[in-house]
């Protein structure tokens, strides 16, 4: 795995009023998922092409593990980060197996080694070896190329992915096929991987942290249950959603809503959570069960921490939206 950190990084094109990039300084954790989201012309895809210099910065400081990429060679750098576009780019000549292969072979891998490692890889992206291997990119689906762009940008294992809007152009139920795949991949492999998109439902689904960007500069960063929780700005909250109320209900944990107030004990024979469910699992559970409240249980000791009723959830849910708009929605 492997840390990304910007450090005041800009970005200046000849000719341009404002800045591509302006100032841009955050850290993407390792072994995360960290989404860049904004409107087009945010900077989003320049930031990500940056870190493996596919452009260069014109100030500022980007690092992996600690070390400046400026100091590195550009080459050697880009064996090192797999990366994922919209367009694919499978080589039309090549077979599917001699594309997921050459990353790994440019890094002077040996034959059997590529050749066990595109069957392993053509299986995690859900594609079967015997069928696939010796198939030509025209005879695969739009989603079947796009998996195996996939496992071509881990081929060479590296511990960085570079993901520019992968899934932008497929349909909605190959795209959120491919969003589970992906998050199956990460639970397996946790790779560091910073993803580019415009798609609010995306950026919530698979990050860990999402980064938001407006005409630069970086307006936010924070997991999902920071930003509709505490969005930082009107941008933010516009751009988010933050007075969705079915976004609140899928993403916001249980914990969000809690009542500790009261005494635990005696809580024992009601219906029960854990204290990782959402909101929307924890609203259903009360509907299924006809009861007044749920108890929360901790999700490791399995202890109850506390409890749960309808009007907690509505208490969170309006008070998390913008005050004119929760005075005249109507309530849960």
């Amino acid at each position: 795995m492997a840390r990304i950190a910007f450090h005041e990084v800009s970005k200046f094109y000849r000719g341009a009023s404002k800045p591509a990039v302006d100032r841009v300084s955050f850290e993407v954790a390792e072994g995360s998922i960290c989404m860049l989201l904004g409107t087009s012309g945010s900077g989003k895809t320049t930031l990500l092409r940056m870190v493996n210099r596919l452009i260069e910065p014109s100030s500022g400081i980007i690092t992996i593990d600690g070390h400046n990429i400026l100091e590195e060679n550009p080459i050697q750098l880009r064996r090192r980060i797999g990366y994922v576009i919209q367009q694919v780019g499978l080589f039309p000549h090549m077979t599917i197996a001699e594309n997921v292969r050459i990353t790994a072979e440019i890094a002077g891998w040996s034959k059997a080694r590529m050749a066990s490692r595109v069957d392993e890889l053509l299986t995690l992206v859900g594609l079967d070896p015997a069928e696939y291997r010796r198939r030509y990119p025209r005879q695969l689906s739009g989603g079947q190329q796009q998996r195996v762009g996939l496992a071509r940008a881990l081929a060479a294992d590296p511990a960085i992915l570079l993901m520019d809007e992968p899934f932008g152009a497929l349909d909605a139920i190959t795209r959120a096929h491919l969003q589970d795949e992906l998050q199956r991949i990460q639970r397996e492999m946790r790779k560091t991987i910073l993803f580019v998109t415009h798609d609010v439902e995306e950026a919530f689904r698979l990050g860990d942290q999402i980064a938001i960007l407006s005409e630069g500069r970086l307006m936010q960063i924070g997991s999902p249950v920071d930003l509709l929780l505490q969005p930082a700005n009107e941008f933010v909250s516009r751009l988010i959603g933050s007075d969705n109320i079915q976004r609140q209900l899928q993403y916001l944990p249980v914990t969000s809503a809690m009542m500790t107030d009261a005494s635990i004990g005696g809580l024992e024979n009601q219906p029960a959570c854990s204290s990782e469910a959402t909101l929307l699992e924890a609203l259903m559970s009360l509907i299924a069960s006809g009861s007044q409240a749920l108890t929360v249980y901790d999700a490791q000791s399995q202890a109850a921490i506390g409890r749960i009723t309808l009007s907690a959830i509505n208490q969170v849910i309006t008070g998390a939206r913008p005050k004119e708009q929760a005075a005249t929605s109507p309530a849960l």
